[in-house]
């Protein structure tokens, strides 16, 4: 009896190690979790459908990713928090948002620090831009792998705002970021911190008075139903980051790193051409569809009073890594 026993754990035993040898049992399949805070209706989804589908195609089905949108795995700073605590794997999030775990990746995020898209484009392409994301990933452990176009921000409000004056005493929701207090607080406003998914009742209760983002962002949240003014402030030109979580990223072989890395790049490059797109369409559509007042002011008073800042006690990056970003062409 004990001598079949032994032969039967033999036996077992080759076929469990025979199992694991074949092709679809070799790697067993890993389930991940895409978080963001956009609508479904906007690009940043769109395309986060899109990458999931190529990472499973381009891994043989070795990983799967769901994609959560609209906060529905939480706010901004939880999705971030859930990288380390290991409730999200991938997520979209505000390059103000991953500089609270590496303060100088802010830098792109500073009110007025690009001349122009271009120049914004030169950065995301720069080994000073590489030098901050990988600064990120060696403190966080989280790996930034693409960037995409979140768009320029804008200011609504219920009145016309044509010089910085006419922001005094305004109470203006900004995200709940540090720096993007920096606009506000320049111009004589009082930023207001609230999270992206409660933004359009706080102007529709008048919690706030105004709020800033892109054209495409106001759309798709509708913010244009309860504001009179989208005023071109074009303060901010803002990304997106595309973070996989270092408990995903650490498990990743050479060849599927560079996978995602270049899934999601390209998701990353077809978004922001939607954007760009999007927002070159947008002034005029919201003047005739949404029958709002467009005010185009000029922003070189504004630029003045935000640009001295930039290495004012704000400044969360040195100044050799600001002359470096300010000298790309």
């Amino acid at each position: 009896m004990s001598k079949r026993l032994t032969l039967q754990a033999l036996a077992t035993g080759a076929l469990i190690a025979g199992a694991l040898t074949l092709p679809g049992l070799a790697q067993a399949q890993s389930k991940l979790k895409f978080a963001h805070v956009y609508e479904t209706s906007e690009p940043f989804h769109t395309w986060a459908l899109w990458a999931a589908d190529e990472i499973k195609k381009r891994t043989a089905g070795r990983y799967e990713m769901q994609v959560f949108p609209a906060s529905s795995l939480g706010k901004e700073s939880d999705i971030n928090q859930g990288l380390t605590l290991g409730t999200v794997d991938v997520i979209y999030t505000g390059q103000l948002f991953a500089a609270r775990t590496y303060p100088a990746l802010a830098i792109g995020g500073a009110p007025f620090m690009f001349r122009d898209h271009n120049h914004w484009k030169t950065y995301v392409n720069s080994p000073v831009y590489a030098d901050l994301a990988e600064g990120y990933f060696k403190k966080g452990g989280n790996k930034p792998i693409a960037v995409t176009y979140y768009g320029v921000r804008h200011t609504t409000s219920n009145k016309p705002i044509n010089k910085p004056e006419d922001m005094k005493g305004l109470k203006i929701r900004v995200p709940d970021a540090p720096l993007y207090t920096m606009f506000p607080r320049a111009v004589g406003a009082n930023p207001t911190p609230i999270a992206f998914a409660e933004v359009y009742l706080a102007l529709q209760n008048k919690t706030v008075d105004a709020q800033e983002n892109p054209l495409p962002t106001i759309e798709a949240k509708k913010f244009y139903e309860v504001q009179s003014h989208i005023n071109l402030t074009g303060h901010i030109t803002e990304m997106l980051l595309t973070i996989v979580s270092g408990q995903v990223w650490n498990k990743l072989s050479d060849a599927d790193k560079k996978t995602f890395e270049a899934v999601f790049r390209e998701a990353g490059a077809k978004a922001s051409d939607e954007i760009v797109a999007a927002e070159n369409k947008l002034v005029n559509e919201f003047v005739t569809k949404y029958k709002k007042t467009v005010v185009k002011l000029d922003r070189k008073p504004f630029q003045t009073a935000l640009t001295q800042l930039h290495m004012g006690p704000d400044a969360t990056w040195d100044k050799a890594t600001y002359d470096k970003l300010q000298a790309l062409k």
